[in-house]
């Protein structure tokens, strides 16, 4: 292997713990910057964010702070995990720059998208939990509130339920990455991830219904995105088994063709 090809790791321990203690600066100081410019906007924030259940609420009804300082400290921290997800981007590049001198030259080649698509999956899944989701699993309990019980939800719980909700959304939306990984890796054969389709869709409908409301309705809007981006990374896994089929392929006709054509040895 060309020396172009190879991972530096010429840089000593010390050097290495001091480049990471710098780049956690960094993304610390990025999560703060943003949260300093959204502090301000934190009651906003929490009400766009509970805006898929107010909506359903009854005539009159409204959200609730049952803790004596849950009117600050709710959209306090939601303010927070927003400034930690807007700073993704950063953080991330941080990562890349700092595990990028340890990868080869065709893994350095293949990270960066996978990086970049990693954190736009994420958000997609969020945002298809809170437009998509969200008004049908709310609407869905003020559909089945027993009568004479009025739904006044506690702003803590509420926080706490949709943030579960978000990350359970933006990881499962990382399954095209996933299954991308397990077949560049060589962990999985395409072939097998195609013959463990079936158990897939079971299993996309299984975490439909645990992470949705108990209708048919809800559970497909999940489990189908899910099997969707399954088959997105079978796809792309077998478009890269491919090419490296062609090149390993070619690679060896090469090395056969040159032995074939070597001139002959006079003594």
């Amino acid at each position: 292997m060309s020396t172009s090809q190879q991972p530096d790791n010429s840089m000593p321990l010390v050097a290495h713990l001091m480049e990471l203690r710098t780049r956690l600066l960094r993304c610390v100081i990025t999560i703060l910057v943003i949260f300093a410019g959204l502090f301000y906007f934190a009651q906003d924030i929490y009400a766009m964010v509970a805006a898929p259940l107010r909506a359903y609420l009854p005539e009159g009804a409204t959200m609730i702070a049952t803790g004596v300082a849950s009117p600050f400290l709710t959209p306090f921290k939601l303010t927070m995990v927003v400034s930690l997800f807007l700073s993704m981007p950063v953080i991330l590049q941080q990562i890349w720059g700092f595990i990028a001198p340890g990868l080869y030259k065709h893994e350095k080649r293949i990270a960066v998208p996978l990086m970049i698509t990693s954190i736009c999956l994420f958000y997609i899944g969020m945002a298809f939990a809170y437009f998509v989701v969200f008004p049908i699993m709310f609407g869905f309990f003020a559909s089945v509130t027993p009568q004479g019980v009025e739904m006044m939800t506690d702003i803590s719980q509420y926080l706490d339920f949709v943030l579960t909700l978000f990350f359970a959304f933006g990881v499962a939306f990382q399954i095209p990455i996933a299954t991308f990984l397990l077949a560049w890796t060589g962990i999985v054969d395409v072939a097998t991830l195609r013959k463990s389709r079936p158990y897939v869709i079971v299993g996309c409908f299984l975490v439909g219904m645990l992470l949705t409301p108990p209708d048919v309705f809800s559970q497909t809007l999940l489990a189908l995105p899910m099997w969707f981006l399954f088959e997105i990374g079978v796809i792309f896994g077998g478009i890269i088994q491919k090419e490296r089929a062609d090149k390993e392929a070619n690679d060896s006709a090469a090395e056969d063709g040159t032995d074939e054509h070597k001139p002959p040895v006079h003594l």
